[in-house]
């Protein structure tokens, strides 16, 4: 049953602070399982079960290539954000943002070397509370099941900072090393920031691709809405929930960080009028198999961004697979290319 990945996760420390982030277990197994809670539960707790226990496969991971580049650390207004830049110094800057819980080096060794490849400078941002960025503490994690009742009702949910706020972090590191203007990609939570930047600073990016993410509009599928079956998959085994969290550690996600990242997503909220007024060059890639951000979350995301290009990869899920990764770098290599960045210091 799904009882017992939940009370793998209840026993986490994470988890049993004197303000829990999720109710206690039995009351999260009726929300995901009976519905109990509403659609807004289920959300939130499928994207904690499904970035940290998801069985879905990821590709061969190596981040020694990553690794071998020093990390330099800025303090964009008071926040200290860390980044690596690779590659040659004089060509144009790819800028790579992750998503929920994952530092700049989920992104792996070949996917960042086919980006360089391509001809492409690679400049490779923490977000803030993950990796070498600023780190907060465990009593700033919202209430999650407090704050997810109030989202459901429709009231304001109290986060400890915005979509927007890592959306300026980005910026703010092109400031300080010498980017005027950049290639933006971003992939699930980072696709929803590059989105944002996107829109809120038009003149500074020069193309976007975004990678199995969402406008998290309000008519789309319910992230998760599958994903009662895949944790059950492996809840009997506790073993293989272990290992993946260590290998989830290993890669560079951050689980503490999620609470208060979820909650970021769902105060934006429906974004989908703000993407719908960007003006940048747009290509949007989804997997046909994501269970966590279904396909149509895809779709709706290029049909809003006039002009986007559309790319629906068979046996893709929420991640890259080895057996996608070239094209889809071919891909991005292609449309980054065919936009050239007119100025750029």
């Amino acid at each position: 049953m799904a009882s017992q990945a939940l009370k793998l996760i209840e026993d986490d420390p994470m988890w049993t602070r004197q303000d829990k982030a999720f109710a206690p277990s039995e009351v999260v197994e009726e929300a995901i399982l009976n519905k109990r809670l509403g659609a807004s539960f289920r959300v939130a707790l499928a994207l904690v079960l499904l970035v940290l226990y998801s069985p879905s496969g990821w590709p061969e991971f190596t981040r020694d290539y990553l690794d071998q580049h020093p990390m330099q650390v800025v303090d964009a207004n008071g926040v200290e954000i860390a980044y690596r830049r690779i590659g040659p110094i004089d060509a144009e800057t790819a800028v790579l943002v992750m998503g929920l819980g994952a530092s700049h080096t989920v992104w792996g060794d070949a996917f960042v070397r086919g980006i360089i490849a391509s001809g492409f400078q690679v400049l490779l941002i923490d977000n803030r509370d993950t990796g070498g960025s600023i780190r907060y503490a465990e009593t700033d994690n919202p209430v999650l099941w407090w704050q997810l009742l109030k989202y459901r009702v429709g009231l304001p949910v109290s986060t400890t900072y915005r979509l927007d706020d890592m959306a300026d972090d980005v910026v703010r590191v092109m400031d300080a090393v010498g980017v005027e203007k950049a290639h933006l990609i971003g992939a699930s939570m980072g696709g929803m920031i590059a989105q944002v930047v996107a829109a809120n600073y038009p003149g500074r990016i020069q193309t976007l691709v975004s990678i199995m993410s969402s406008t998290w509009g309000d008519h789309l599928p319910e992230p998760g809405r599958e994903s009662a079956a895949a944790i059950r998959d492996i809840a009997d085994n506790k073993q293989a929930v272990q290992q993946r969290a260590e290998f989830m550690r290993r890669m560079g996600f951050h689980r503490e960080a999620i609470p208060r990242q979820v909650m970021a997503i769902l105060r934006a909220g429906d974004r989908s009028e703000s993407v719908s007024s960007i003006k940048a060059p747009t290509l949007v890639i989804h997997g046909r198999d994501d269970r966590l951000l279904t396909f149509e979350h895809g779709v709706h995301t290029a049909e809003v961004i006039p002009g986007a290009k559309l790319i629906i990869y068979d046996g893709m899920g929420h991640n890259i697979p080895d057996a996608v990764r070239p094209e889809m770098l071919r891909e991005i290599g292609v449309w980054l290319t065919a936009n050239p960045i007119r100025s750029n210091r």
